[in-house]
């Protein structure tokens, strides 16, 4: 392949600095055999080629100094240059020809060089697109990727590491897309030393960005199902073969029905333990079910923290229970929100209680003392942020925004996965 495309059986592709830490972590679990999508990584490199084919650079030095106001003016030049320029002719000879070869329809997913790492991992906040079947569908794609870095809630994101986006550059993931049956997430380690695994029907992406219930199922460290607690799973997305995916209805006796056997959710505990042994950490896992078997996603570095043992004086108050992000304790007024545009009356240091709790929320982290949501789960892509930044959460947690009164003290349990009330 070229000098800009990178497939992931290639050594070079285990280079976090080159291809960025998600497709890293991906062509390792590849190359010690694990099962994934194979693909192709678009280098970070092509991004910083297409910065300079795009006369963008003094651009991106004029950001770095600039005041907000500025900064946001320039990032909103950046994006569209991005989003709308002809490639560079070099990077798109290279990634054209990659993208013919490979099998349609698609997946194409940032891989940000920051994304991914230990205590930053960015989940939600750049693109992904599925589904993508042909050359202008993936053109589109790859410029909204390498354009993603600019946008308002990266930015967010990344200041509260003191980043910007010229801190960085934009590798692009491309894969066949799993044609999944059920798909999920999961993670080698909880607080009590077990693992777990979410679980819902056709593409994991209702999961990630928290609009579906899934399955709670409960492993040892061995491999063994403890539990598997169906979850409400009323739609899912399908791929469409070749129209890219749609949202679909799921039957009543499927919605509540397990997504997984016993001896499916052994097998994919032990590809998630040989995940953790490969990458040396324990890890979140993407993955995917088609009719060859599974196939891991991605894997990102995961922090866990012991429980937190709650004053008995909450004992006595009523409680509901959910799906734990798996980290933290925390109480204040119950801001009940039922449409975005209440978010403006969240103070600092209230627990947000919502029905859907999606990535776009990631803002109202840094000034919430926890939140609770009922739909999503603990492998969605806000519960990693919570996980990473020590917000409780818990998610799950049926008729939260009826049964918890607007302005009631409220403590979040997100390892036991319990919220409390003063009634």
């Amino acid at each position: 392949m070229g000098h800009f495309v990178v497939p992931l059986t290639d050594r070079a592709a285990s280079d976090p600095e080159r291809v960025g830490p998600k497709a890293a972590n991906l062509a390792r679990l590849a190359q010690a055999g694990l099962p994934t999508p194979a693909g192709f990584c678009i280098a970070a490199d092509a991004y910083r080629r297409q910065i300079g084919h795009l006369g963008l650079a003094d651009a991106l030095r004029a950001y770095a100094q600039a005041d907000a106001t500025t900064q946001r003016k320039l990032s909103v030049e950046i994006r569209l240059a991005l989003y709308q320029s002809d490639i560079a002719p070099d990077v798109l000879a290279d990634v054209l020809a990659a993208w013919r070869a490979l099998r349609k329809p698609a997946a194409v997913r940032s891989s940000a060089l920051i994304e991914d790492r230990a205590g930053a991992n960015f989940a939600g906040q750049f693109e992904s697109f599925l589904g993508v079947s042909d050359d202008a569908e993936f053109l589109i794609a790859l410029r909204a990727c390498w354009a993603a870095l600019w946008t308002t809630n990266a930015r967010r994101s990344m200041a509260q590491y003191d980043l910007h986006p010229t801190d960085t550059a934009m590798a692009v993931l491309v894969q066949p897309l799993v044609a999944a049956r059920v798909a999920g997430g999961g993670l080698s380690e909880t607080a009590d030393d077990q693992m777990l695994l979410s679980a819902t029907w056709g593409l994991g992406s209702t999961i990630a960005q928290g609009e579906v219930v899934p399955d709670r199922i409960v492993l040892s460290r061995h491999g063994f199902v403890r539990t598997n607690h169906a979850g409400r799973k009323h739609h899912r997305e399908a791929c469409m073969h070749g129209a890219g995916t749609a949202a679909q209805a799921v039957a009543e006796d499927l919605a509540r029905a397990p997504c997984l056997q016993a001896g499916q959710a052994t097998t994919l505990g032990r590809l998630m333990r040989k995940a953790e042994d490969t990458l040396a950490m324990p890890v979140e896992i993407e993955w995917a079910l088609d009719d060859e078997g599974f196939k891991l996603l991605q894997a990102r570095p995961l922090h866990v923290q012991e429980p937190h043992v709650p004053d008995e004086i909450w004992l006595k108050h009523p409680g509901l229970s959910g799906h734990p992000a798996g980290i933290g304790w925390g109480s204040g007024r119950a801001a009940v929100i039922n449409c975005e545009c209440e978010l403006s009356r969240v103070a600092p240091g209230d627990v947000l209680v919502t029905r859907v709790a999606g990535p776009a929320l990631s803002h109202i982290l840094q000034r919430v003392a926890g939140v609770v949501a009922e739909l999503g789960g603990s492998t969605s892509h806000l519960a990693s942020l919570a996980r990473e930044r020590g917000i409780p959460m818990v998610l799950g947690v049926e008729e939260a925004t009826r049964r918890i009164p607007d302005g009631a003290q409220v403590a979040v349990d997100g390892v036991a996965g319990i919220v409390r009330w003063v009634a």
